[in-house]
């Protein structure tokens, strides 16, 4: 059941940074015109995806305060190669292109949702994997 839940809420996610690129960011041709629409999409999409992992993957906290981007790349490599291509190019496009950088471009933007559907929707294949 907490799967699913997870998977809601991280479809719930992706939908509103959706929304705020196609509402306040601005498209003006082939980019978008404010940068902090982009931060905040892309922040928000990534956190979709973390939610989605979090949901398969349960990953805990190590001697650190928080999880750390390395620790979900470390858990998903031992289950599935494939994931890990999906997340490191998640991360690289929704977390430090369009997060960090607000890069404007729309192809770029587009592709960081892409990638999170994908990997949102790889994890609502592949359930939790303590039932598995």
């Amino acid at each position: 059941m907490e799967a699913k839940t997870t998977i809601g809420e991280a479809k719930r996610y992706l939908a509103n940074a959706k929304e705020i690129l196609s509402e306040k960011a601005g498209k003006d041709g082939n980019y978008y015109s404010d940068s902090k629409y982009v931060k905040m999409a892309g922040d928000t999409a990534w956190k979709g995806v973390l939610i989605a992992l979090d949901g398969v993957l349960h990953v805990k906290k190590t001697t650190r305060q928080r999880v750390s981007v390395e620790d979900y790349k470390e858990a998903i490599a031992k289950k599935n190669r494939r994931a890990l291509t999906m997340v490191n190019a998640g991360y690289q496009i929704l977390h430090l292109s369009m997060g960090y950088d607000g890069v404007k471009s729309y192809k770029v933007c587009q592709a960081g949702m892409e990638e999170a559907k994908r990997i949102i929707d790889w994890c609502e294949e592949n359930g939790p994997v303590e039932q598995r």
